[in-house]
């Protein structure tokens, strides 16, 4: 059995083991810091004991900061008929990628 987590960051719930690499919302961080993410919601430790936070947990997740980042871009198409109107837009949401190290 290994250790997991259920971590928030920026609004989203993400399910993390040590070493993992996992892509949030952009923080305002310099590559290769260290972030405590301090929302720790459950904690699966390797013995089997389950701590459950009501809401949450005391201690936080430790994580490093490897590079920010933009995701892929979404176009978006306003259309109307019989108008000849249309519009496209374009979005790239920024992204931070983490590296959890321990809790």
């Amino acid at each position: 059995m290994s250790k997991l987590a259920i971590i928030v960051s920026g609004g989203k719930q993400y399910t993390v083991h040590p070493g993992q690499v996992i892509k949030v919302e952009k923080l305002s961080l310099e590559p290769g810091s260290e972030v405590n993410l301090e929302t720790l919601l459950l904690a699966d430790e390797a013995s089997g004991e389950v701590q459950v936070g009501r809401p949450d947990l005391d201690n936080g997740v430790k994580a490093k900061v490897i590079e920010h980042g933009q995701a892929p871009k979404v176009r978006v198409v306003k259309y109307k008929n019989k108008t000849r109107y249309k519009k496209t837009l374009g979005h790239r949401q920024a992204f931070t990628k983490l590296e959890i190290a321990k809790w």
